[in-house]
């Protein structure tokens, strides 16, 4: 009886860790592609638009985004493995932002397509300006939210380069703990405590190894020197940051992206990072801007 007990036991605990693992869907009339670096929950009918999530972000940080946009386009509601709860699968070890933007393009190519009109945030952004500098061709219209050419000016200033931070990068990929927001960083994030909250969660359900390994990727990824190839349509949407009493970002965004003399640049009022959440009607009216056009 004991043993049948401890079997029990067993079989229960890899269900609920499978299930844990496992990609989940924001929607029940949806289905899920599963890749080796991330999954595809593809709702709604009409052109497509692929929406790509941030750091250790779910894909349900498109909800609302989703919620507007799925009775006129088919939506590709993509999530990185090992990010907020999903198995890290390919993305368990070694580096993450360029293989996963490479399997993403990899996979609109073969599922026809491209050119595709991509939406990303933070870095979801970067993969996205990524992948229109290094496979333009692939790209029609893209919408960075919230995403810098090279992370690396935000850190220590507009002299910094990659190989500078290439020491800090890799104590962060080989540091033995992951890192996670705290609350003064939420408070960089989100203005809602509910959504800092939201963030705060996520974190912790997202895999040590995988947002490590992706953000010593960031901090030494410039994609500045290339801007000049991108030729898709291309709109940037960031915070003023004026909830934490700051002002003047257009120096820092505008500065970055000059190079790109295409881009358009539009500023979402009374927000930090996650704009999506903090200005709904804000964002969402500069999503529907960016597709019309």
């Amino acid at each position: 009886m004991q043993l049948k007990h401890l079997l029990l036991g067993l079989l229960i605990a890899i269900v609920m860790t499978a299930a844990k693992a496992a990609p989940t869907a924001l929607y029940s009339d949806s289905s899920v592609v599963v890749q080796d670096r991330f999954s595809d929950e593809i709702v709604g009918h009409g052109p497509d638009v692929v929406l790509i999530p941030g750091l250790s972000s779910s894909r349900s940080v498109w909800r609302a985004t989703a919620d507007a946009l799925k009775s006129r386009y088919r939506l590709h509601l993509i999530q990185v493995a090992g990010f907020a709860g999903e198995s890290g699968r390919a993305n368990a070890s070694g580096p993450v932002l360029i293989p996963t933007a490479e399997a993403i393009d990899d996979y609109l190519v073969s599922q026809h397509l491209t050119p595709a009109i991509v939406i990303g945030h933070s870095m979801g952004g970067t993969m996205a300006l990524y992948l229109a500098e290094k496979h333009p061709d692939h790209f029609k219209k893209v919408m960075l939210v919230d995403a810098l050419p090279f992370y690396g000016v935000a850190i220590v200033g507009p002299t910094a380069t990659a190989e500078a931070l290439k020491p800090m990068a890799e104590n962060i990929r080989n540091a033995p703990k992951k890192m996670e927001l705290n609350d003064q960083m939420a408070a960089m994030m989100a203005t809602a405590p509910a959504d800092r909250a939201t963030m705060v969660a996520w974190g912790r359900e997202s895999e040590a190894a995988t947002v490590n390994n992706a953000v010593a990727d960031d901090f030494t990824l410039d994609l500045r020197p290339d801007l000049a190839a991108v030729t898709a349509t291309t709109t940037l949407v960031y915070p003023d940051y004026k909830p934490l009493g700051r002002s003047g970002t257009e120096l820092l965004y505008g500065g970055q992206y000059a190079p790109l003399k295409t881009i358009k640049l539009v500023q979402i009022q009374n927000s930090v990072h996650f704009v999506m959440f903090d200005q709904p009607a804000q964002f969402q009216a500069a999503v529907e801007a960016f597709l019309k056009n």
